[in-house]
């Protein structure tokens, strides 16, 4: 009977001094259920682990040459690139396709798309120098000529990666701006993406101002021939967009003043405020026009809208209240963007309700969930009450309703496009909404009827009898009007 060796006296078995290094390779790399059995993902060999893996399916590339003659402008053509360095392949893929919607969206044609694996982001090329290099033949191969990165570049970051592609290189925050640059309609959404732009690029000027005249270091002689003739190209460019900057914000904090007026006159008249917020291409815009009929676009891209609106609305019981739509959110939303709509998103710390809407067909909803409620985290809004409107339910998988509707105890799925659940939400909404704290019970003359209006378009009115000398009203009003109508209080029966 032959007995087995044990991997004990395996690894003390000696090897020839020229395979030895080859021998501690292969133990380094051996895979062991007792050390390797709670690694996430597959376990590849090293070279595999460390490579550029393509990410299939993200071109967008034309094949029909009819659909090719129908276009009107030659599209930038783009190679993707991301690194991996937490979390599964599945949510680094999941990144990446996100990456090549935002593309497709500001008008470019993605080529290809590749994953690197690595601990983190190198500091000089994002990817590392000999990949770097791998990426320019994969874009001398498709005849790319623009990179695209799935994270913030530095500016040095940027200009080593450019020297080895030899092609134009951006990062997912430049995407971003551009795309609503593209989208924005309104002066202040104009203004707003304008500042966003240049606060991104200040740190990142280069080109000509590297070639031009420097100043030079005073000497003994003294004069002009050692002093150098002054600023910069560069530091001249610099000084002009910090210029624009200062101008540009006192231009929104004007905007931000109207705005506000038109807040508190809302309030004043104790009209109740809900906020719709919520990913982008989540169905906001359709879900507004599904409960007032604001006719606001309604597009299958990212950043369909940028420019907040505000429309009247009425629940089931006759309450009026304010909806607003609010730009959309992305995953790693530049932080720039958050600064420039910060009076924008605003809207959504001074509302009564968030109507947090979440696309239910999408490949991981609650990754969504998180990265609006990082967003609303910073502009100060955790303690307004929130509604997780499921949105497209009639395109989600039932499996994941299910486990987001168990997930998220305060939420309903709808439908904006077939109108599933619609009234449903409209109840919820109704229950939601803040109450009138004062319950008061009057009888007001017929020659103040207007008192009366004010109960039912601003309270909450549980009966009302029309008597011969006047309405007998019992309603829950707020304190203002409780103070108006404290003279009519009928006086009691001795």
């Amino acid at each position: 009977m032959t007995s087995s060796s044990s991997p004990s006296q395996d690894n003390k078995r000696s090897y020839p001094e020229g395979l030895r290094a080859d021998a501690l390779m292969e133990e380094d790399v051996a895979w062991s259920l007792d050390t390797d059995g709670e690694r996430d993902g597959d376990q590849l060999d090293r070279s595999e682990r460390a490579a550029l893996r393509r990410v299939a399916g993200l071109s967008t590339e034309l094949e029909d040459v009819t659909e090719v003659e129908y276009r009107q402008l030659r599209l930038e053509r783009v190679v993707l690139v991301g690194v991996w360095t937490s979390g599964t392949a599945q949510d680094s893929e999941n990144s990446l396709a996100e990456l090549a919607a935002l593309a497709e969206t500001a008008g470019a044609l993605v080529l290809d798309g590749v994953i690197q694996r690595r601990d983190k982001p190198d500091a000089a090329t994002f990817i590392g120098s000999g990949k770097a290099m791998e990426l320019r033949d994969i874009v001398l191969e498709t005849g790319a000529d623009t990179v695209i990165c799935d994270g913030e570049l530095g500016p040095g970051q940027l200009i080593a990666l450019e020297d080895v592609v030899k092609v134009k290189v951006i990062d997912r925050t430049a995407l971003i701006l551009d795309i609503f640059a593209q989208h924005a309609k309104s002066r202040e959404g104009k203004a707003q993406v304008a500042l966003a732009q240049m606060q991104y690029m200040l740190p990142r000027l280069r080109g000509w101002g590297q070639s031009l005249s420097r100043q030079m270091g005073g000497g003994k002689g003294g004069g002009l021939a050692t002093r150098g003739p002054g600023e910069t190209k560069i530091e001249t460019d610099r000084r002009r967009i910090r210029e624009k900057m200062a101008k540009m914000r006192r231009e929104i904090a004007e905007m931000k003043t109207g705005r506000e007026i038109k807040r508190q006159e809302r309030k004043r008249h104790k009209v109740p405020s809900v906020a719709i917020a919520g990913y982008t291409n989540a169905g906001k815009s359709s879900l507004l026009n599904r409960l007032t009929g604001a006719g606001v676009l309604v597009e299958n891209s990212l950043f369909a809208t940028l420019d907040p609106t505000v429309r009247r609305a009425e629940t089931p019981s006759g309450r009026l209240y304010t909806l607003a739509d609010t730009v959309g959110f992305v995953r790693h939303l530049p932080h720039h963007l958050v600064e420039a709509f910060r009076s924008t998103m605003e809207e959504v710390g001074e509302s009564d309700l968030i109507l947090h809407v979440v696309d239910g067909s999408h490949p991981a909803p609650e990754e969504q969930l998180a990265a609006v409620r990082e967003v609303i985290r910073d502009v100060g809004a955790t303690g307004v009450p929130e509604i997780v409107v499921i949105n497209k339910a009639d395109a989600a998988d039932p499996l994941t309703l299910q486990r987001l509707m168990r997930n998220e105890k305060h939420s309903i799925a709808v439908s904006a496009r077939t109108g599933q659940g619609i009234d449903e939400l409209l109840a919820l909404i109704d229950t939601e909404l803040p109450r009138p704290s004062v319950e008061v019970e009057v009888l007001v003359p017929y020659t103040h009827g207007r008192l009366v209006a004010r109960a039912h378009a601003d309270g909450d009115v549980i009966s009302e009898e029309h008597t011969a000398e006047g309405t007998l009203l019992k309603a829950r009003v707020h304190e203002e009007l409780a103070a108006d109508l404290a003279p009519y209080v009928p006086a009691p029966l001795v």
